[in-house]
């Protein structure tokens, strides 16, 4: 293979950087975290997935919310919320139900609620990333759509029963996505979610896939990959990346002991992408601009991480 240098670089940069400020805002500091002005400019995501907004709703609210639920409610409860991927669109659900689980959950009602928000004009999907919205089970609306694919695998084909016997993260993938509407990025997204959870215990670092944003930032990245694939390329960067924040004299501090994972060198190539739009705007992809500019928050995230990590929370 044969390194773009000086955006393999940047890629450790931005690693560090970005998780500087993450540390930089739980300690209380005051912005601007830091001297980058494009990320103070823009919004980009953390460098652990973990530690996005989404991924920690998901964890407080949808996994670890006090209540008890066996694994099949689990695995339904995140596939439902990921789908839609919006914790609005998860209250306005649970505003309507006395919880949202295999046993509560109605195609037709399920429907009603999310047409009446959509006639008021209220967006029930993240718009982060495009989920499939093909008319698979014959519906004209989206999200009825979704709700058939969740009536089949849980209620018709019963599929939790093999995820949850899934012995790999890869054999979890591979049911998931033999679904209609779930292409490789999304079923990558939801196995990772499931994992999070206690209904399984998948190693993270056997398996990965590229999306299309990480296919730009490798293809920025290197100029020629050699023999190797992109998730090869995805793995070299989780095996080294000790050395090479040692190399660039970079400072990264973890999460607990925990190394960036698979799931993060992936993503962190799509905030790399992104990062080179304005900082190397000269290295074309189809992408141009970056869509949205950082705009602060003013509530305070309680960090909350799965179980099986023995990492302790954060505020």
């Amino acid at each position: 293979m044969k390194k773009r240098q000086e955006v393999y670089d940047l890629y450790w940069y931005f690693a560090c950087e970005r998780q500087n400020i993450f540390w930089k805002k739980i300690n209380g500091e005051s912005a601007p975290w830091t001297n980058d002005k494009i990320l103070q400019e823009y919004k980009f995501c953390n460098s652990y997935r973990v530690n996005d907004r989404v991924s920690q709703y998901l964890l407080k609210n949808v996994i670890y919310n006090g209540k008890k639920y066996n694994d099949e409610d689990m695995i339904f409860r995140i596939l439902l919320f990921k789908l839609f991927n919006k914790e609005s669109t998860w209250e306005l659900l649970l505003d309507n139900f006395s919880d949202i689980t295999l046993k509560t959950f109605d195609i037709k009602k399920y429907s009603k609620v999310l047409e009446n928000a959509i006639s008021h004009g209220i967006k029930i999907y993240n718009d982060a990333y495009i989920s499939c919205a093909n008319k698979a089970f014959g519906y004209d609306r989206k999200h009825d759509n979704h709700l058939a694919l969740l009536n089949k695998i849980f209620n018709i084909d019963k599929a939790h029963i093999k995820i949850l016997s899934a012995k790999t993260m890869e054999e979890g993938f591979n049911i998931i996505k033999s679904y209609p509407l779930i292409g490789n990025f999304m079923a990558y997204q939801l196995v990772t979610d499931i994992n999070y959870s206690d209904a399984v215990d998948w190693k993270e670092d056997e398996f990965t896939i590229a999306g299309p944003g990480s296919l730009r930032g490798i293809k920025k990245c290197f100029i020629d990959k050699g023999k190797m694939s992109d998730e090869d390329i995805i793995r070299y960067m989780y095996e080294h990346q000790d050395e090479e924040f040692k190399r660039l004299g970079l400072q990264f501090k973890r999460i607990g002991n925990r190394p960036l994972q698979l799931i993060d060198c992936q993503n962190i190539f799509c905030e790399l992408d992104k990062y080179c739009r304005q900082a190397l705007p000269d290295l074309k992809s189809n992408r141009t601009k970056i869509k949205k500019k950082y705009i602060a928050k003013g509530d305070k995230i309680n960090y909350v991480y799965p179980n099986k990590w023995k990492t302790k929370s954060r505020t």
